[in-house]
């Protein structure tokens, strides 16, 4: 099943599809998700009023994967290197659940700066 998600922070905006994992329908139950956005490198991140544990979390990510952080309750959108890669891969701060991914260029999201608006909500599917 498709849950066409669209994240818009400031200026910035772009679709994503979320997986048909269980984190992934208890963030698609909450929306839409308001929120500040702090920055990690090429990631941005927020709380969300999710908690869920580690579910077949990954160590690395893939540009333009969606992720929830379960030790900081955040949504994550990951669009390159952060502090923790190593070389060329995306590392999170720790491993995260892969909840889904942004449909076409994630590195849109490169301008974006710690504090500015975020919002999820549910796309056209």
């Amino acid at each position: 099943m498709a849950r066409a998600i669209r994240i818009t922070a400031g200026d910035v905006s772009a679709s994503a599809e979320l997986n048909d994992s269980k984190t992934a329908s208890a963030i698609w139950d909450t929306l839409p998700i308001e929120a500040k956005a702090e920055t990690w490198g090429d990631e941005i991140y927020f709380g969300i009023p999710v908690r869920a544990e580690a579910d077949r979390a990954k160590e690395v990510v893939a540009l333009g994967d969606l992720g929830y952080w379960p030790p900081g309750h955040a949504f994550c959108v990951f669009f390159g290197p952060t502090p923790a890669s190593r070389g060329d891969e995306i590392r999170p701060a720790s491993p995260v659940n892969v909840v889904g991914r942004v449909s076409g260029d994630a590195t849109v999201f490169k301008n974006v700066r710690a504090g500015t608006r975020v919002t999820i909500e549910r796309g056209a599917s």
